[in-house]
C-alpha cells in the first residue's frame, strides 16, 4: 500500500494550515502551525510573492490530498470517479473521500488520525458488515456497519481514541455505539456538513484537472 511516510507536520507547514494528520498533537501547543513557523524552505519574501492561478489550484489539491493521506495516483482515481457521477464534481469528490473506510474509521473515533485509521484497517482490526476488510480505500455504502474486530476491542489505543467521541461526538451522517465499538454509515454526507473542510475550495481542484 503506497503512502506518505515523511514528517506529517511538515505537510501542514507547507500548506500553512492544520490538516489534522497527527491526532492529539494537532490540538496541542506543539503544533508547528499554531507556532506560525514558516513553510519548509520558505521565508517572509516567499509569502509576499503573488501566486499564479495554477499555483493556487495546485495548493488546493495538495491540501485535500494530504488531508486524506493519499498519493497522486489514487487521488486521481477518486477524482475521475467523481467526475463521472451526476452532480458537481468537486462535491462528489469530497463525498467519495469521506466514504473511504480509513476515513470512516477515523470519523467514528476508533483512531486519532486518518493515518492511524489506515494502519488499523490494513492490519485487519476492522470489519464491514461482519467481514474483515483490509483495504483502506474501500468505499463504504449507506447502511454499512463498521466495527472493531472482536479480539481487537481490548486494544488500549482504540479505547484512548474513543475518548474524543465523548468530547466531540461524530459527524451527522455517522452513528456510533462506543461501548460496542461499532458504528453505521447512516447517510451520504452533504458538502455543507463537512465543516472541517470548509476552507477547501474544491472547484479549484476541478479547474486544475480540467487544464
Amino acid at each position: 500500500m503506497a503512502r506518505n511516510t515523511g514528517p506529517q507536520c511538515r505537510l501542514c507547514r507547507a500548506e500553512g494550515q492544520k490538516l489534522f494528520l497527527k491526532g492529539e498533537r494537532c490540538y496541542s501547543g506543539k503544533c508547528p502551525v499554531t507556532k506560525k513557523r514558516p513553510a519548509p524552505g520558505k521565508g517572509p519574501r516567499d509569502r509576499q510573492k503573488k501566486k499564479t492561478d495554477y499555483a493556487v489550484q495546485l495548493r488546493e489539491k495538495q491540501k485535500l490530498k494530504r488531508t486524506y493521506g493519499m498519493l497522486e495516483k489514487q487521488f486521481k482515481i477518486f477524482f475521475t470517479r467523481a467526475d463521472k457521477m451526476a452532480g458537481k464534481t468537486g462535491e462528489n469528490l469530497i463525498i467519495l473521500l469521506e466514504r473511504r473506510l480509513d476515513n470512516v474509521v477515523y470519523r467514528m473515533r476508533f483512531a486519532s488520525s486518518r493515518n492511524q485509521a489506515r494502519q488499523f484497517v490494513s492490519h485487519g482490526h476492522v470489519t464491514v458488515n461482519g467481514k474483515k476488510v483490509t483495504v483502506p480505500s474501500y468505499v463504504v455504502k449507506v447502511g454499512d456497519v463498521v466495527e472493531v474486530k472482536e479480539n481487537s476491542k481490548k486494544l488500549q489505543i482504540i479505547k484512548e481514541s474513543l475518548k474524543e467521541y465523548t468530547r466531540s461526538g461524530v459527524m451527522p451522517w455517522i452513528t456510533v455505539d462506543p461501548d460496542a465499538m461499532k458504528g453505521s454509515f447512516a447517510a451520504l454526507p452533504k458538502r455543507s456538513d463537512v465543516t472541517d473542510l470548509s476552507e477547501i475550495q474544491e472547484q479549484l481542484i476541478v479547474e486544475l484537472y480540467s487544464r
